[in-house]
């Protein structure tokens, strides 16, 4: 099945419409539905869109936690020209990609859409609809093997916060919603409309879907998962700028260098310097993105020593230069 064509922009009026159903993440659909309830119009001089979640027959849908959400029927928006869709996930998506009632209906609203989206898993059930195939996808870490298998037609990627293939974006697992819904509103309504909502929730920055949904500090956490260099990943963090040989780190771990190498190795499944390397590159990019340092001022900080060091570890990481980097995400 091929995916459908979005219709040209409608009026001004944006109608964003999310479809739930039993057992969502419940922040898959309040991180976005936050986002664009409070989005400011700077023409309009007013909130930019109007907000409904609906589902197959309307009232309270049940999610991943003690609150249920109330919802409209999807027969309620049938008539109407909708702005931006966007489908909600949760691990009901799975029996959800199956349910023929769900699908059909998410298509009548999409044909009615100028922009289609999924959140997280949700992704699985506009798959379903027919709305990936062909295009570029991301879903949650968690979901990416079921997406891949099941929908060969649809050219999933892993890392990606959030991706845009023509009018149809699809983001990674849960937070990530936020991260779209703020480009969304960067692109309907401005950067600076969704850098008003985004410190309105105090997000950390408004993040490009080119970034990573992987923090590596949490990949650090979830890897040492007995915490056994937990102590020492906090002290590299605080002495970056410093020489961090392998010798100074088993050091402060107590441990002599061969055997700090190979229990940190087997704890880590990285080698001490890759981890540092990771860390400094780390830290450089959140200068990059939220400072006005010098190049030069960065790699020092950072314990690249220059310039030149860091800019080959940038490439070799992340396929992207400092500068470059700066050029695209920097808040």
């Amino acid at each position: 099945m091929t995916a459908k064509t979005a219709k040209s922009h409608p009026s001004r009026k944006r109608l964003v419409v999310f479809v739930v159903y039993p057992d969502i993440v419940l922040l898959d659909l309040v991180g976005p539905l936050q986002v664009f309830s409070h989005a400011p119009d700077p023409v309009m001089q007013g909130n930019g869109y109007e907000c409904i979640v609906v589902s197959v027959s309307g009232g309270l849908i049940e999610t991943n936690t003690v609150v249920s959400i109330p919802s409209e029927p999807i027969a309620r928006v049938l008539d109407r020209d909708i702005h931006t869709l966007i489908v909600v996930g949760g691990d009901g998506a799975i029996p959800g990609r199956r349910d023929a009632t769900l699908i059909s209906a998410i298509n009548r609203l999409a044909e009615r859409a100028y922009r289609v989206c999924s959140v997280c898993s949700g992704a699985l059930v506009l798959a379903a609809a027919g709305w990936l195939d062909g295009r570029r996808a991301v879903t949650h870490w968690d979901d990416f093997q079921m997406l891949t298998e099941e929908f060969p037609h649809v050219k999933t990627e892993l890392d990606p916060i959030f991706i845009k293939d023509g009018n149809v974006w699809t983001s990674a697992g849960i937070t990530a919603g936020i991260d779209m819904a703020l480009a969304i509103v960067s692109e309907d309504l401005g950067r600076a409309s969704a850098m008003e909502v985004a410190r309105s929730m105090v997000a950390q920055m408004v993040r490009s879907g080119g970034q990573s949904q992987f923090s590596p500090a949490l990949m650090r956490q979830a890897s040492d998962g007995t915490g056994r260099f937990e102590a020492l990943h906090l002290w590299m963090a605080d002495h970056l700028a410093e020489p961090l040989p392998v010798e100074t780190l088993a050091a402060q771990a107590g441990m002599s260098a061969r055997n700090f190498a190979r229990a940190y190795a087997k704890a880590t499944g990285t080698t001490p310097a890759k981890a540092v390397e990771a860390m400094r590159i780390e830290r450089a990019q959140d200068l990059l993105e939220t400072t006005p340092k010098s190049l030069k001022q960065i790699s020092t900080l950072c314990g690249f020593g220059d310039e030149d060091r860091m800019r080959r570890a940038f490439l070799r990481t992340l396929h992207v230069s400092p500068a470059d980097y700066r050029s695209n995400f920097q808040v």
